[in-house]
Formats: structure tokens, sequence, C-alpha cells
């Protein structure tokens, strides 16, 4: 891969336009083998589900997979006010350094206060992501597709922005393309599409529109057979960029030949 078609984020470059969750894996062995799959160099894990210490697939992740070819993204999934979230990401900074990525300083901001729908809190995420820039952090904010809020996140410093394609773990897709357009076409910063991508398809697609990259998680742990979509996503995710990169043909109206029509006459 040419170096400068690698994912920039802050001050570190990423081979894998593909980023993992952690969550809905029935055991660590299928994780790792998925993870394996997508060639994913980025990986997610929710920092309060680890302090749960519960005895399934995540009271071994840290334990479990290669940090020395993954980077840990620890994510606020859970808080619901921004005062929780600027907790929980130290908390993940600390976990960080224990994995020895003594230089890492990526959270993936949440703040999540409807518990019915799961939709971002607009307000506690912008007031979480100010003060977190303030400290340090590399800040990449999970966020509705609201173009005046990603501005505003971009503005404060954050090195992402991190707009939902459709409800998070819906599989429904890309449902938001309009918004999603306008704050790809107006940031400096990579924009990468999280939550609701269900298959392959919306992969390529979120890619086609100019998305730097993608983060999934439910439509490949709860595929049928997650080690193979895995695999598709990140082909799918290849597929999208170089389509982005290679500029698609202009739509017309009316039929046009593509052979030429010399000679066609006796």
């Amino acid at each position: 891969m040419n170096k400068t078609e690698r994912l920039i984020i802050g001050n570190k470059s990423f081979e894998s336009r593909l980023m993992l969750g952690t969550g809905k894996y029935s055991d660590l062995a299928l994780a790792q083998r998925s993870i394996f799959q997508s060639e994913a160099s980025i990986i997610t894990v929710a920092i309060r589900r680890l302090q749960r210490k519960n005895k399934n697939l995540h009271s071994n992740l840290l334990e479990g997979l290669e940090w020395d070819s993954l980077w840990l993204l620890p994510n606020t999934a859970g808080c619901t006010n921004a005062e929780e979230a600027i907790r929980i990401a130290s908390l993940g900074r600390e976990i960080s350094k224990k994995i020895g990525q003594v230089d890492n300083n990526f959270v993936k901001l949440e703040v999540i206060s409807d518990s019915m729908n799961l939709l971002p809190d607009g307000l506690g995420t912008l007031k979480a992501a100010e003060y977190l820039v303030k400290k340090g952090f590399t800040v990449l904010p999970y966020i509705q597709a609201d173009p005046i809020l990603a501005k505003q996140l971009e503005e404060i410093g954050c090195a992402t922005i991190m707009p939902l394609g459709s409800p998070i773990g819906s599989g429904q897709g890309l449902q938001n393309i309009e918004n999603i357009k306008i704050i790809i076409s107006n940031s400096k910063i990579p924009v990468i599409i999280d939550a609701g991508i269900g298959t392959a398809s919306d992969a390529v697609k979120a890619m086609e529109l100019g998305a730097e990259a993608i983060l999934v998680n439910s439509a490949i742990a709860q595929s049928k057979n997650p080690e193979l979509m895995a695999l598709a996503m990140n082909l799918g995710v290849k597929t999208g960029r170089q389509a982005y990169l290679a500029g698609r043909m202009q739509k017309i109206k009316m039929a046009r030949h593509s052979s030429p029509l010399i000679g066609l006459s006796l």
C-alpha cells in the first residue's frame, strides 16, 4: 500500500481502514479469528465492559489479542453524561499503557443518554470532547449525522468525526447519506462511519462516499459466519476506497455507445 494511502489519525498512521468492535462475539477464539480475517489495525474495546471482569470474552480480551500489531481504541460506551465519559476515558488511557502502548491517547468518545434509541448526546459529547482535547487525548467522537456538530467538534481539535450510518446495532445500512455527504465535504479531518453497517455492500458505499474508514461490530459478530463476514468487510472497505479514488463515471440520462460505430455500414 502506498504510504500516502494509509489512514492518518492524529499523529498515527494505520494500514487498514476497517476498524473493529469487540462486543457480541460468542467467544474469544471467534473474535480472534474474525479480527485476523478483517486485517483491521484498530480494535475498540468498551472500558466499562472490561471493568465488570465477568467470565466471558472481555475478561480475557486484553490478554488474548496481539497488541504489538493492533492499536487499542478505548471507548466510553455506556456513559450517559460528559463527566462519566471523561472518567472512563482516563481509565482507558491507563489500560493502554498497561498493554505497552504508552503513547496511546486515543479515545472513542460515546455519550448516550437515550437508553431507548441509543442515539448519541450531541451536547454532552461536545462538552466531554472539549475537556479531553485539552488534556491531550486524541478524540474520536461518535455522533449523529449532524454537519453543524461535526464542524464544532473539528474546530475544538477532535482527530476524527464518527457519524452513525443508522442506529447502533440495527444493521440498517446508510440511512443518513445526504448529511454524511455534507460532513465529508466540510471536514478537514477523517470521517469514519460508525454504527448501522449491516453487510459488505454498506462498507463499499460508505467508502465510495469518501469516508476515510468504517467501524464495524454487530454486522460481523452477529452474522452467521463472522470470520467470512470479516473477510467480506475487509474486501468491501478496500474496494470502496479504490472506487472513490478512481472516481466514478458521470451519470447521463440516455444510453451511449461503448463501441465505435465506424465500419458498420456496407
